[in-house]
């Protein structure tokens, strides 16, 4: 299958750290574009993960990190902004004074729309430049379009439902040789599950299929992915136990990437390791947060990954990165060899 290219990609996707403040509001500013989908962590308190996105609307949140439902909080993201966005006095959100932050933003386009691609009509924000769609439906039984135009890579839902208690329930394009039947968890350091038709059926051009291990009969949201050519890659590597580790070949300089243990090898119950450039802007990082968890930066040794020009390697024998003989899924995003101004990026 082809891919489209992405040049610039601070058009799509970027990271933004900043200090917390007393303000009654704040606004962040820097992130490049109007983002659509906006991910919040304090770095420096134990606080959950917020995450926002321009369908549910302002002060709309989810924890990463939880099982629980959509809630509203009016101090925390109000409003999404042509450079970044605002947000009240919410500690999670920036609202300490000297509290240091980070957001990870991705853009989408908008609001979003009615989509009748599938068996169910949801509303659907979707980016088919950078591969990036957000979700929105009711019901847990059927199609839902996404919007993406091609095959999704990564899918992640999560029951916005009063009073429920779900998963985040991630499909990946490595954990199998179908996404149908395989599964993993966003809130859970599990390695990854499966069962014959898991999902209800394989995604396609158009669209997902949703079952009751997957969603709740009630409002639901997902965030689709597609992999792009010098932007975005879902893939798998297996560990060796050294730390001279396996390198990854992604075809770009990650700057954001998001690596689980799926499978095999001696470990188990592995957090989810999250790593940009922006909180460790040389080699090695070893800068890290988890997903699945309500801690504070960690930086040791156990978190090293060389940040390379077309890829990265491991540095590290820990077993949330490079147990022997085990399986590891990741998500990346960054920087193209060449890029738009055709200016070569670089390793660092």
């Amino acid at each position: 299958m082809a891919y489209t290219t992405v040049n610039k990609h601070t058009d799509y996707f970027n990271t933004k750290t900043w200090t917390g403040t007393s303000d009654a509001t704040t606004s962040v500013t820097g992130v490049g574009f109007q983002p659509d989908w906006v991910w919040v962590k304090n770095r420096d308190v134990a606080d959950d993960h917020m995450l926002f996105d321009a369908v549910r609307g302002v002060t709309k949140r989810l924890f990463s990190n939880s099982t629980g439902a959509e809630g509203t909080d009016t101090e925390t993201l109000t409003s999404f902004d042509s450079d970044g966005f605002t947000t009240g006095n919410s500690r999670a959100t920036g609202g300490d004074a000297g509290n240091d932050m980070v957001s990870w933003n991705w853009k989408a386009n908008g609001a979003g729309s009615s989509n009748t691609d599938g068996s169910i009509t949801s509303t659907v924000s979707a980016n088919t430049t950078s591969g990036f769609s957000i979700v929105t439906w009711n019901g847990n039984s059927g199609t839902v379009g996404h919007g993406l135009g091609v095959k999704p890579d990564f899918i992640v839902i999560k029951s916005r439902q009063t009073g429920g208690s779900n998963n985040w329930v991630v499909a990946h394009s490595a954990l199998g040789t179908n996404m149908n039947d395989n599964y993993i968890i966003l809130n859970l350091t599990d390695t990854a599950g499966s069962g014959s038709n898991t999902w209800g059926g394989e995604p396609t051009t158009t669209t997902f299929t949703v079952s009751s291990a997957v969603a709740a009969n009630d409002n639901n949201v997902a965030y689709c992915f597609a992999k792009k050519i010098g932007y975005s890659h879902f893939g798998s590597y297996i560990g060796n136990g050294n730390a001279d580790g396996s390198f990854v070949y992604t075809g770009f300089k990650p700057t954001w990437m998001v690596v689980k243990h799926a499978s095999g090898g001696t470990a188990g119950g592995e957090h989810w390791n999250l790593q940009d450039v922006k909180r460790s802007p040389y080699n090695t990082s070893i800068i890290m947060l988890s997903p699945n968890e309500t801690s504070t930066d960690n930086s040791t040794t156990n978190n090293s990954i060389d940040i390379l020009s077309n890829g990265f390697k491991i540095r590290t024998v820990d077993g949330r990165l490079n147990n022997a003989g085990a399986t590891y899924i990741y998500m990346a995003f960054g920087q193209t060899v060449v890029g738009s101004n055709n200016i070569p990026c670089t390793a660092r």
